[in-house]
């Protein structure tokens, strides 16, 4: 089993301490039981002498038990922190593309409902072990009484056991599928929350979303949790039931039967209620055992890269000369968008700007060109050199960018992990005009409720202050007023081109086309530089441009 493998390989002897504090537990309880059979009901001691002894196995059974169970505490939280740290870790270490393919939704799924599943499972592995070891312990006392007694009881408890394992076995059925539709609720709630202002303004969509997607989730959900609460209660008045059935008839062998006498018929009963709360302990572990077995597949079903321990560090760049990307291509699915084959060459302290319309591949070649992308065939070269599939960390070392889809940080680090320089901070937040909006204690920044505008900014701002060789810009002017972004094309990127910054930018503006050293442009996953007519056309207005375009292609 899954879970038995991660718990042997991350907690072993502490995991075997606390099953056997909790097999002396159960060692002890059974001890209790026979004390009182030998010196309360056959012997039946009046004496005050009795009582030191009983109170005595009474305190030392009440401290083993609550020493078992803080151990099992203590190691069910250190388990779920580990556990959950490895999911993070993995993910932070698993490829971009493939996040993207599994989606928010999943992945917050798995953090939670699929890791809360597990733990349970943790948490009741040792009660199962209790359970069994309790039930063979009190089986061979019982038999050493009454062989027949225990035969008969034995097949009542059977039937129990089956009887709450077929309910119980239901409850983990209908919690899968709670399992599945929380998944759909996840993502019910983040379509509300994400677009709340949209939702707020169009309520026909918002009552649309509520009645027709939400309220279809809230109800498989309560129709799968009635029924699992159903089927839960179900089998405890069958245990309960069948417990108090099992004791009539413990009484019937021994006072109609003539099999045992009452103080046997005493004991025997005082067992099966010792034992009703371990057996049904037991047969509720297997289907949370079997729960973490599900948990487990839906997390290795996301295919993330492998644990590993802390992260590596990378040697400190050298100088280089050149970026390449030789041959590159890349495709979503099958039968997907397919961008490339490309090739590019980035030199060292270039301005270059890329353009092309939307769904052309200028997002997907940022990916690749950063080496978020693992491309699915070609080559990157740095100076030359190959740079392979696990080299790529060193590649990306190269690069700070800004993604339209900003997310900010409020931590402000420079070169290598540093603190940032707070001169070089600074001179951005005066040079973006952002040193009365933002408030910074240290390296943190305190305030960011921003405009979409004003949060590209501090994005900038971020990857400015880890003073990294080259810089990727998508469609960072977009969400500028058009003076600031007068600013940007004529004064922030000459700037930091004179600083030796490489700047490889995304851009729609084509009235600052001619500030670039170079202008690329990809249409319909096709890369090409446009030189001499070609990138004057560029300079042109975008839609006189393509009217041009259009009819050359008419004519042709």
């Amino acid at each position: 089993m899954a879970l038995l493998k991660v718990v042997f390989r991350q907690f072993r002897w502490p995991f075997i301490g606390v099953i056997l504090l909790t097999l002396l537990s159960a060692v002890l309880g059974i001890a209790m039981i026979a004390y009182i059979n030998s010196e309360m009901i056959s012997a039946i001691n009046t004496s005050f002498s009795v009582l030191p002894g009983f109170l005595l196995q009474l305190v030392l059974l009440m401290a083993v038990t609550l020493a078992a169970q803080l151990a099992l505490t203590l190691l069910g939280h250190q388990f779920v922190w580990r556990l959950r740290g490895e999911f993070i870790k993995r993910i932070l270490d698993t490829r971009v593309e493939r996040l993207e393919q599994i989606g928010n939704a999943q992945l917050l799924a798995g953090l939670t409902s699929d890791i809360r599943a597990i733990t349970i499972a943790f948490v009741r592995l040792p009660e199962l072990i209790q359970g069994i070891i309790i039930t063979l312990g009190s089986a061979i006392y019982l038999a050493w009484l009454s062989p027949k007694m225990l035969m008969v009881s034995s097949l009542w408890m059977a039937v129990t056991l089956v009887g709450g394992w077929l309910l119980v076995s239901r409850v983990y059925r209908h919690m899968a599928k709670l399992r599945e539709v929380e998944d759909d609720l996840y993502r019910d709630f983040q379509t509300v929350t994400e677009g709340r202002k949209e939702l707020h303004l169009n309520r026909e969509r918002a009552q649309l979303i509520y009645e027709t997607v939400y309220q279809e989730d809230a109800k498989a959900y309560r129709h799968h949790i009635v029924r699992a609460d159903t089927y839960h209660l179900s089998a405890v008045n069958w245990s309960n039931i069948m417990t108090l059935g099992a004791i009539g008839m413990v009484f019937f062998m021994a006072n109609s039967l003539g099999w045992a006498n009452t103080a046997v018929a005493a004991t025997f009963s005082l067992t099966l209620l010792f034992l009703r709360t371990p057996l049904l302990s037991a047969v509720g572990a297997l289907p949370t055992l079997l729960s973490a077995q599900v948990a487990f597949r839906k997390l290795n079903a996301f295919d993330l890269a492998p644990h590993q321990e802390g992260f590596h560090t990378l040697p400190p760049l050298a100088e280089w000369h050149t970026l390449e990307l030789r041959d590159v291509c890349f495709h979503y699915g099958q039968n997907g968008f397919e961008v490339g084959p490309i090739n590019l060459t980035l030199r060292r302290g270039e301005l270059v700007f890329l353009i092309g319309g939307n769904g052309s591949g200028k997002s997907t070649l940022a990916m690749l060109l950063t080496g978020l992308y693992q491309p699915h065939s070609g080559t990157l070269l740095l100076d030359g050199e190959p740079i392979g599939a696990q080299e790529l960390d060193r590649w990306r070392k190269h690069f700070s960018a800004v993604f339209t889809d900003v997310h900010l940080f409020d931590r402000l680090i420079g070169r290598e992990g540093a603190p940032a320089n707070p001169k070089l901070v600074q001179a951005w937040l005066e040079r973006l005009k952002m040193q009365d909006k933002l408030k910074i204690e240290g390296n943190k920044i305190l305030n960011l409720q921003l405009s979409k505008g004003q949060s590209k900014r501090v994005a900038l701002l971020l990857a400015a202050a880890e003073e990294r060789d080259v810089l990727l810009l998508d469609e960072w002017a977009a969400d500028q007023d058009p003076h600031f972004r007068r600013v940007f094309y004529r004064e922030l990127l000459p700037w930091l081109q004179a600083s030796g910054k490489t700047v490889f930018a995304i851009s729609h503006d084509d009235h600052y086309f001619m500030h670039a050293d170079r202008l690329l442009e990809m249409r319909e996953g096709k890369l090409s530089e446009l030189t001499g007519r070609e990138r004057d056309m560029a300079t042109l207005d975008a839609v006189q441009r393509t009217d041009l375009t259009y009819q050359q292609e008419e004519k042709a």
